[in-house]
Formats: C-alpha cells, structure tokens, sequence
C-alpha cells in the first residue's frame, strides 16, 4: 500500500465530517445528504483502506497487489458521486445508480481478496477477518437494497431503513468491534489473552442482532428490539472486559486508549437510542448524525492517534512515532467526551450541540497538523 494513501483517506474522514457539520448547520444540506457526505465520502472508503492495512497482519500474508489497492480511492469515489447525488437533486437519479454500481463491484472485489487472503494464510487467520467479511457483506446488502428501491417502489420507505441499519450498526459497527477489540489492548500497552476467543463467540450473536434490527426496523419493529438485545451483548460484553483489564489506560487524560473506550460507551448509549427512534419518539435525522458524533469521532480519533505515526512513517518505530503519538493523544478524554456529548445531544433533538463536536474536530486536526509538519 502506497505511503500516502491512507493518511489521505483520514484528512478525507475529517474533511467529510467538517463538511456534513457544516452543511447541516448551514441548511444547505439534508440530513441525508450529511450522512452521506460523512459515511460515504468518509468512513466508508478509510474502513476499506484500514482494512487492506490490517488483512495482511490478521492473514500473516503478503501486502495488497497493486490492482487491489485501488479499492478504497474508488471507493472514495463512488462516495463522492452518492453525497454530489443527494446535493444536486438533477443528478440524484443517475448518480445513485453510478454510486450503487460501483461501490457493489468493489465491495464484492474487496470481499473475494479477503477470501484469497484467508485461503493463503498461514494457519488460521485472526477471528477478526471473520467480521471484516461480515462488515463487507452488511454493505452489500445494504447497496442492493438501494437498487431493489427502483422496482419495488411501494417499499421504498421500508428499503431505506434497512439499507441505514446495515450501513450503521452492519457494515460500520462490525468493522469497528472487530478493529476495536485488539486496537484497544495495542493503545494501552497490554495483551489480552481472551480477545480472539471472544471474536469467536461474539461474531454470530452480533450478525443476527444487526440482520434482525435492520429487519426490524424496516417492517416489523418488535424484531428490531429483539436484535437490539442481542447485538447489546457483545458490545456489553467487550466494554466489561475492558473495565475489568484496562481501566487505568482506560481512564487516562491522554492517549488513544480512553477515546476508543468512549467510542464503545457512545455506541452503548445509541443502541439505546436505537430503541426510541424504533418507538418514533426520536427524530430518524438525529439519530443518524448522533451516532456520527458520538461514535465515528472518537473511534477515528482515537484510532487515527494510534496508527497514524505508522502509516505517515511505516517501518520501525522510532522516538518521533512515540512523540507523534503524545500529540495525537493529548487531552484525548476531553475531545472524546466533547463528541460524545455532542451526539448524545444531536440524537436528543438538540442540533446546537454539534458545535462541541466541531470544537473538538478542530483541536485533532491542529494535533494532526503539528505532526505532519515534523515528519
């Protein structure tokens, strides 16, 4: 994978949450459009970035061939073409069909190299390639029911709250569980014998709890609660874990550790929020940018504090990766609560609190800044 490549798609992440924020608050932009500026054009194509950088580590393989690492730029791509489509309403029709079109071919490509990787490994890959493919095949099934929205028109309104639930809680939280389960440990500086096993279990659980929700959601909400309940218990289960081995990392004022401990305690929060916005008694809108907030910004965050010395500077580490390291993880508690709070407040019905998230925004791109500027 190129050097640049994905230290690029991490600006693009910041970018698109700046600009989503900023659209919204502007009223330029639907709360659609501003969900898909910032999981379109920037979370979906970094998740496939940081995938093809972890593959290879969970495979014990070889480095992507250069035809797969087009992958995640054209999928920033297509991102771009879905957020222009919900931005330009004369272009919506043909630009969701080119978007659709393309991010099915490379996620399906994205797929089958994933498999080729497993079949090649040395031994057993690591249990988190399993939720990798499972976060891949959530995407899949949430873009074909995009276009199963043209020829079932009288199940539109149904489609798109599944298409939303697979994005959301399949394709990103699957993603984000799996990479959060031995990122965490990483970020403090201690193992965690139990981590694959519990990858392990918790897979089949989380599957059925995010298919059931998404299913749920769209016709029959008493289904949505039941996989409410099941996907809560991995989620449970992991930050039990982690308060029971890591408290103390997890607990500091700075580092990468205590702003991807917040982004599971934002994900715990929004599963129950799930639960009133599946009783109507919040607002679909906020509930999407909440979880954008409140989850995506500190786990990029904090995440991004941890592998971004490495992907600026591949190889070994070195004393500037660990100052790199200090700077991306100052005050990391405080940024990460300021998201926190600013999507528990969105989700709530109260877009003024966005502001708190863009503050914090702000602060990690300074950090980010400083770094680049040193390497």
């Amino acid at each position: 994978m190129t050097k640049t490549m994905l230290p690029f798609l991490v600006a693009c992440v910041f970018a698109a949450f700046a600009a989503a924020i900023a659209l919204a608050f502007a009223g330029a932009a639907s709360p659609a459009a501003a969900a898909h500026i910032g999981f379109a054009a920037g979370i979906m194509p970094l998740i496939f970035g940081a995938m093809m950088h972890f593959v290879p580590v969970l495979t014990r393989g070889r480095p992507p061939q250069a035809r797969v690492q087009v992958i995640p730029p054209a999928m920033l791509g297509a991102g771009l073409v879905a957020a222009a489509a919900f931005l330009l309403p004369g272009f919506f029709q043909i630009g969701i069909r080119i978007a659709v079109l393309a991010g099915l071919t490379f996620a399906l490509a994205m797929a089958v190299w994933m498999v080729r990787c497993a079949r090649a490994a040395l031994g057993a890959p690591h249990p988190c390639l399993r939720w990798y493919l499972a976060a891949v095949g959530c995407l899949i099934l949430a873009l074909l029911a995009v276009l199963a929205m043209e020829f079932l028109p009288d199940h539109r309104p149904a489609l798109r709250l599944f298409h939303l639930h697979l994005n959301t809680l399949g394709f990103i939280g699957l993603t984000a569980l799996g990479t959060l389960t031995v990122l965490l440990p990483t970020a403090a500086g201690q193992p965690d014998p139990d981590a694959a096993g519990r990858l392990r279990r918790d897979l089949p659980l989380a599957v059925a709890g995010v298919l059931l929700t998404a299913a749920g959601a769209a016709w029959w909400p008493p289904l949505a609660y039941a996989g409410l309940v099941l996907l809560f218990l991995p989620v449970a289960l992991l930050g039990t874990a982690w308060v029971v081995r890591f408290p103390r990392a997890m607990l500091r004022v700075h580092g990468a550790a205590p702003s991807l401990a917040l982004a599971l305690a934002g994900l715990l929060a929004l599963l129950f929020l799930s639960a009133l916005h599946a009783q109507r008694r919040l607002a679909g809108g906020d509930a999407v940018f909440g979880f954008l907030l409140a989850f995506l910004l500190p786990l990029v965050s904090g995440a991004a504090s941890q592998l971004l010395p490495l992907w600026l500077k591949p190889g070994a580490q070195t004393d500037w990766h660990r100052a790199a390291r200090e700077t991306l993880g100052r005050f990391a508690v405080l940024r990460g609560l300021t998201f926190v709070a600013a999507g528990w407040l969105v989700a709530a019905g109260w877009p003024p609190g966005a502001w708190l998230a863009l503050a914090g925004l702000a602060a990690f791109v300074a950090q980010a800044l400083r770094i680049a500027a040193r390497r």
